[in-house]
């Protein structure tokens, strides 16, 4: 039986870490100092994006992940450049979600509401077959909630194929948008221009069976997840 994943951890008034690269230096007042407010960030999103240097070039690859307490896991193929060179050099992750464009009288004053999440550090290989298995569990966990005591796991063969890294959340820095545009006083009592957000809401559709699939109901722990709202 596999090991069972901790649950992510509640929410912490615990304050951010402050280095050089974790502090937000434009845009202070938007700046999030609780731990709360990156765990937050994390858990609603669905994709992040790992940012490496390979042969002296950035790379930026959409990356799936999970987290568990103070431990974002992501995983790949073995022979996955992006992952290997994670495990040896700093990297950098960031989640974003947006909430809305902001409309303002003034193009030069036009925004987006969002929360966003920086992580920066020196992932380590997983190489234990139990955190291997919690850190898998944390991915899909958080992508498809339900699936992995429903779905068949991974065998030896597949797990031999998978690359398991993890970044420890002590260093990172989030921050956060909301609210109306800011214009120019001269701008507001001009008018004839409308100001304000255009939210954005995002909604799961109808599963969609595979075309070889018996005929199956879909399982509660995906038809629950439709009431949900992603980013959420």
């Amino acid at each position: 039986m596999s090991p069972t994943a901790p649950s992510p951890t509640p929410l912490s008034s615990t304050p951010l870490s402050s280095t050089p690269r974790s502090t937000i230096k434009r845009g202070k007042d938007r700046a999030q100092s609780d731990r709360s407010a990156l765990y937050a960030v994390l858990d609603a999103g669905l994709v992040c994006n790992l940012a490496v240097v390979i042969d002296g070039a950035p790379v930026v690859l959409p990356t799936a992940y999970g987290r568990v307490d103070d431990t974002l896991y992501l995983h790949g193929s073995t022979g996955a450049l992006s992952l290997r060179t994670a495990s040896t050099d700093e990297v950098s992750v960031s989640v974003t979600l947006l909430d809305g464009v902001v409309y303002a009288r003034s193009v030069f004053h036009f925004s987006m509401n969002y929360r966003s999440a920086v992580v920066h550090g020196r992932p380590r290989v997983v190489t234990t077959d139990e955190e291997r298995t919690i850190g898998l569990r944390a991915v899909v966990e958080h992508l498809a909630p339900g699936s992995w005591d429903y779905a068949r796991e991974p065998n030896a063969k597949e797990l031999a194929k998978t690359s398991v890294v993890a970044l420890d959340l002590a260093e990172a820095a989030v921050k956060v948008r909301g609210g109306d545009p800011v214009d120019e006083p001269d701008d507001v009592v001009a008018g004839g221009v409308w100001a304000g957000v255009l939210p954005l809401r995002q909604s799961w559709g109808e599963p969609v069976a595979a075309a070889d699939l018996d005929a199956l109901d879909v399982p509660d722990h995906l038809r629950s997840r439709q009431v949900t709202t992603p980013g959420r």
